[in-house]
């Protein structure tokens, strides 16, 4: 079932983001089994490190925590463990992450996440004017303004982009 251009029901993310007052704009795209930033970048016409992904990751005491990093980049783990304090840092697997955060993989948002996580975000994020970050639902993302993430999320900024 196609749905270009619906109207995008509401989320976790896109009621807290409401609750909060915060402006956002909406872009649906049609979504892409592992097309990741690069396809909806592709397809809403913008720059890919404009596209912010959230990752949900864990510690050595599999402690979760989400990371936001530009589409065009990877995290080294390495440099993210040692800017928080933990030994290491892995991705979860797929469930977990959607355990944790209550969204399923490709469509998960760190606004509304079930369980309150710590967030990280890469720092250059916040010195763009404007990002694309998922809405809760794959095949949506929202445009906001980066300082939301630290106002809304507590996102505490850490250097660990690795070029794509």
């Amino acid at each position: 079932m196609a749905r270009k251009n619906a109207h995008v029901s509401e989320t976790p993310a896109t009621q807290m983001l409401r609750r909060a007052g915060a402006a956002f704009s909406e872009h649906p795209y049609e979504y892409v089994d592992h097309g990741g930033t690069a396809e909806s970048a592709r397809q809403l016409g913008v720059p890919e490190h404009e596209v912010v992904k959230t990752l949900v990751m864990q510690d050595e005491r599999a402690q979760p925590l989400i990371v936001l990093m530009h589409g065009d980049c990877q995290v080294s783990t390495k440099q993210l463990a040692r800017a928080i304090g933990a030994k290491s840092v892995e991705p979860c697997k797929p469930e977990v992450a959607q355990r944790h955060s209550g969204y399923l993989v490709g469509g998960t948002s760190p606004f509304g996440t079930k369980k309150a996580m710590p967030v990280y975000v890469e720092e250059s994020v916040l010195s763009l004017p404007r990002i694309l970050i998922n809405g809760g639902r794959r095949g949506y993302l929202i445009g906001i303004e980066p300082a939301l993430l630290v106002q809304l999320l507590q996102a505490r900024p850490v250097n660990c982009a690795l070029p794509g």
